[in-house]
C-alpha cells in the first residue's frame, strides 16, 4: 500500500494588501507619469486650456476694456491675473472626463488587477495636471506679454502667483473628480460639470471690480473661492493685498480638498 501523506491546506491569500500612505503616494507618481505620456503623444490634448483662455482674454481685453475701465492697456493688467486663475478651473475639468472615459474604456479594470493603492490611479491623473497647467499658463503669459502685459512686482512674486493658481487648480481638481466617478454618461459629463463651474468662474471679479456690481451679487463675489485667487494672482503680479486674499484662498484649498476627496474615493469605490 503507498501511503497518501495530506498536506495541510495552504492559507488564504489577502486579495488588498493594506498599503500605507508614502506607497501609495509613490503609486500614484507612478501612474501620473502615464498621464504625462498622453499628452506627449497626444498634444492635442491641450487646444483646450490653451485656445480657449486666450480667446477668452482677445474678446474680453477689446471689447469690453474700454468700457469697462477706460482703456485697454489697463484692463490687460486688471484682468490677465484673473484670467489665468479662471482657466486653471476650466482646466481641472479634464481630469474628471480623462477618469470618466478611462473607466468606460475598462483601464481601470486593469488597475485593479496590479498590486496598487486604490486611490493610485485617481491621485496619479491629479498630479499628471501639473504639466498641463504649466503649458496652458506658459502660452497665455507669452501671448499676454506680446498684447502688452507686464509684471509690476518682481519674478519671484509672480512664481508665486503661478504655484498658487497651479495648486488651487489641483484642489479643484477633485469636485471633477468626484463629478467624473458619480456621473456615469460620458456625454453628461461636460454639462454637469459646467453648471457646477460656471458660477465661480463667471460670478467672481475676473472681469468686473466687484464694487460695480449689485449688492446681492457682490455678497456672492466677495466669498466666491475664484475671486480670492484671482485677487492673490494680481496682488502678487501688478501689486495690492496679498495677505488676506492669499489666507482665505489656502482655506478654500484646504476646505475643498477635505470634502471633495472622500467623497470621490466613495464614488470610486462605488463605482468599481
Amino acid at each position: 500500500m503507498t501511503a497518501t501523506i495530506e498536506r495541510p491546506p495552504a492559507a488564504p491569500t489577502t486579495t488588498a494588501e493594506r498599503i500605507g500612505p508614502i506607497r501609495a503616494l509613490r503609486h500614484g507618481l507612478t501612474l501620473a507619469g502615464r498621464s504625462i505620456l498622453k499628452i506627449r503623444k497626444s498634444p492635442e490634448g491641450l487646444i483646450d486650456v490653451t485656445i480657449q483662455p486666450i480667446l477668452f482674454l482677445v474678446m474680453f481685453v477689446y471689447l469690453f476694456g474700454g468700457a469697462i475701465v477706460g482703456d485697454t492697456s489697463s484692463y490687460l493688467q486688471l484682468t490677465l491675473p484673473g484670467v489665468m486663475a479662471m482657466n486653471m478651473v476650466f482646466a481641472s475639468l479634464g481630469t474628471g472626463w480623462a477618469l470618466n472615459t478611462d473607466i468606460s474604456k475598462g483601464v481601470f479594470d486593469r488597475f485593479r488587477s496590479l498590486p496598487v493603492a486604490r486611490s493610485a490611479p485617481l491621485i496619479g491623473a491629479v498630479l499628471g495636471d501639473i504639466v498641463r497647467y504649466l503649458v496652458a499658463l506658459a502660452v497665455l503669459l507669452v501671448f499676454a506679454t506680446i498684447m502688452g502685459f507686464r509684471i509690476q512686482t518682481d519674478p519671484l512674486s509672480a512664481l508665486a502667483a503661478i504655484v498658487v493658481v497651479i495648486a488651487f487648480a489641483l484642489a479643484m481638481c477633485w469636485i471633477t473628480v468626484f463629478l467624473g466617478m458619480l456621473i456615469k454618461n460620458q456625454q453628461a459629463l461636460p454639462g454637469v460639470a459646467m453648471a457646477f463651474m460656471f458660477p465661480l468662474t463667471m460670478g467672481s471679479n475676473v472681469f468686473v471690480p466687484t464694487e460695480t456690481m449689485p449688492g446681492w451679487l457682490q455678497a456672492w463675489v466677495t466669498i466666491n473661492p475664484v475671486t480670492k485667487l484671482a485677487d492673490t494672482a494680481r496682488g502678487l503680479m501688478i501689486g495690492g493685498p496679498v495677505a488676506g486674499p492669499l489666507t482665505a484662498t489656502l482655506i478654500w484649498m484646504v476646505a475643498i480638498v477635505a470634502v471633495f476627496f472622500p467623497l470621490a474615493m466613495w464614488a470610486y469605490r462605488r463605482r468599481m
